[in-house]
């Protein structure tokens, strides 16, 4: 079948890969980006990029120090803006991701934070004074904002942040400020040097009552010479493990006085008198993080999809030992090993993919709801974004280390652009919400709906399940052939396993607390098995939504998209083997039935695996990776790219000159 990325004069492993794929990538790209015409905007717009030597790096950015890297970035978001309605549909939001992820890559986009927490908190949060102030401004970069939540001393926490807001009736103003060094505000993006407003969240503070945390606008620096104002300490948190070009900052504020209608009042407000009125729901405030935790979703499955594409097409190429002694030594992809570490990470960015747009499209319709006084989506929303932002961060993270450790040495280097990859994608276990913390907000919401079930109370959509009576004893392996019975058992079983996590879960706690414990002390005891419900209750919302994308996908890519679900479901039930047999659902015959169909699609993946990551259509440029490019002649490119450092400039180091020094003077004493 037809893969489009096949040319000649690429690596012939790499052609024979791709002629041996049985779908149509071309189709399967459209129905991952939503149309044919989807596609080719992507690539018109990966080409107008290439073209523009204002938008592409003379030298790669792994060689510039962190000043240097930060001012090419910041000089092409400048270049980019001033041409940006001749290249892209700005309120596409699919073309923007795809245009920001071809000029900045994962090194860091001056603007990202602007563009995803602070113009949407004010279109979200914001009464109409404000937006009809501040917002058109954002919109035209008339000023740049950032996102300032977390504090040195609190993160996730965020009734016990220390930065205050309080009311002075008599001005009409909040005094913002931040009474301690653990209360400075400390690692939002953009902030450290880029920024001149910011959102600050602070306790709101009305005649010594505290109502708890709320959003306020500041600006941070004059617009003319972008000097910190009056009251205003911040700058740049320093070198972190990854995101170079990211200036993460920190923030003090000395007693700094806006306006009353600096704060965010489309929910809660704040009268002239210092009467406060509540939001209709207590998780309103929680809009902007739900949003960017949903956005960050379909972000962190991309950033998979590039190490993936990486991995593979590395591992087609690279050819490392002998099956068989006579023959020439065999693609790193042949080993079944290979496969078992990259193929489920295929599935696992397909999976994620597909449960990223899926939740952005809930929160459009909460959203839509919520304008019109519902709230009733809201707290499934909460608990969903809560369990998909740290499961899929995390096993995010393992799956692209895995893929970096499948390219052996070469995967160490940067030039892989593998370890990028990873630390991008390992930062999102702790922005916008710690991970375990995360799924204890999830396991709550969980714990809350299980007395609903007990009690035969209506479900919402995410925790049907609960409702459920299930069979004591898995029908897996009973209906091989029948693929679609099949499926629904690994789906029932995935069920039984969370309702019975979920039900032990909830039972130690309340023997907890019917022996004499606190309800804190008590829940503060079993959140390890607290955690464990929430994984096991998003991993199945996450099956759930992959099974519903492959059954409305188009009958040219189903049979591959079924190869992939079917990998994507026995790999997760073999990975919790453990919970069936805990309680005699599954025999141990049963589980090695499960081993066995996961290494027949293993073997059904294997022609197919470079045509998969050909679809997610990505360019090198976005690749950015040596190891990953698409004409697959790595090794001259790998010298090319060594060449670039600054190290080679001069045969000699100047610094070299200490060590020759003590060489000359040890000869000496010979």
């Amino acid at each position: 079948m037809a893969n489009h990325q096949i040319r000649s004069g690429d690596n012939p492993d790499l052609t024979k890969e791709r002629k041996s794929g049985n779908f149509n990538t071309e189709d399967l790209a459209a129905f991952l980006y939503g149309s044919r015409e989807r596609v080719l905007r992507r690539r018109e717009i990966s080409k107008i990029v290439d073209s523009n030597p204002d938008l592409v790096n003379a030298v790669p950015l792994e060689f510039l120090s962190r000043e240097k890297r930060m001012g090419v970035q910041m000089k092409k978001t400048s270049k980019l803006m001033s041409k940006i309605f001749d290249i892209a549909d700005v309120s596409d939001q699919d073309e923007m991701t795809h245009l920001i992820s071809e000029v900045f890559g994962t090194d860091g986009f001056p603007l990202a934070i602007h563009s995803i927490a602070f113009v949407p908190v004010i279109q979200g949060q914001g009464h109409q004074e404000l937006v009809e102030e501040l917002l058109p401004r954002a919109m035209k970069l008339e000023i740049i904002g950032t996102y300032a939540q977390t504090e040195m001393g609190h993160g996730t926490n965020l009734r016990e942040l220390e930065t205050t807001a309080t009311y002075d009736k008599n001005t009409e103003e909040f005094i913002l400020h931040t009474p301690t060094r653990s209360s400075m505000k400390w690692w939002p993006g953009n902030m450290g040097k880029t920024a001149n407003y910011t959102t600050v969240t602070a306790q709101l503070m009305i005649d010594g009552k505290n109502y708890g945390p709320h959003n306020f606008v500041l600006q941070l620096r004059d617009e003319k010479d972008h000097r910190p104002l009056p009251g205003i300490t911040v700058g740049d948190i320093g070198s972190k493990m990854g995101l170079p070009s990211i200036d993460n900052g920190f923030l003090a504020l000395d007693r700094v006085r806006i306006p009353r209608t600096r704060m965010l009042m489309k929910y809660s407000k704040v009268a002239p008198d210092g009467t406060y009125t509540p939001p209709i729901h207590s998780k309103l405030s929680y809009g902007s993080m739900v949003y960017i935790r949903a956005h960050m979703i379909y972000l962190l499955a991309l950033n998979l999809s590039s190490a993936v594409t990486i991995a593979t097409r590395y591992s087609a190429i690279r050819r490392q030992g002998r099956i068989e002694q006579d023959l020439p030594e065999v693609q790193v992809l042949d080993y079944q090993t290979q496969q078992y570490r990259i193929f489920p990470q295929i599935a696992r960015a397909y999976a994620h993919l597909f449960v990223g747009k899926e939740v952005l499209e809930l929160y459009n319709k909460t959203m839509e709801g919520l304008d019109k006084g519902e709230t009733d989506l809201l707290p499934d929303l909460h608990a969903v974004t809560c369990g998909l932002k740290s499961v899929v961060s995390f096993s995010s993270a393992l799956a692209s280390e895995q893929c970096r450790m499948s390219c052996g040495g070469h995967g160490y280097s940067e030039a892989s652009g593998l370890p990028k990859l990873y630390t991008t994608i390992v930062a999102g276990c702790t922005y916008e919400g710690e991970n375990m913390v995360m799924l204890q907000q999830a396991a709550r919401y969980l714990m809350k709906c299980h007395k609903h079930a007990v009690r035969g109370e209506p479900l919402s959509y995410s925790v049907e399940f609960l409702g459920k009576r299930g069979e004591s004893r898995s029908r897996i392996g009973m209906n091989e052939g029948n693929f679609e019975k099949e499926i629904e058992n690994l789906f029932l079983a995935f069920e039984h396993v969370a309702r019975r996590v979920i039900a032990d879960a909830s039972q130690l706690l309340e023997k907890r607390i019917h022996f004499g414990e606190s309800k804190e002390q008590a829940w503060n005891g079993v959140t390890v098995e607290m955690n464990r419900a929430a994984r096991i209750y998003t991993r199945l919302f996450i099956g759930r939504s992959f099974h519903r994308k492959v059954m409305s996908s188009p009958s040219t890519v189903r049979p591959v998209l079924t190869d992939l679900l079917s990998l994507y479901l026995h790999y997760e039930c073999v990975d919790m083997a453990s919970h069936l047999l805990h309680d005699g659902y599954c025999s141990g015959e049963q589980i090695n039935y499960l081993k066995k169909r996961l290494y027949e699609d293993l073997a059904k993946i294997r022609p197919n695996a470079v045509s998969l990551v050909d679809s997610f259509d990505h360019s090198d440029r976005q690749l950015n990776s040596v190891l990953g490019r698409r004409d697959g002649n790595v090794y001259e490119a790998l010298f090319q790219w060594a060449k670039s450092s600054e190290l080679n400039y001069t045969d000699v180091l100047p610094a070299f000159g200490h060590l020759q020094k003590m060489m000359e003077e040890n000869r000496a004493k010979m």
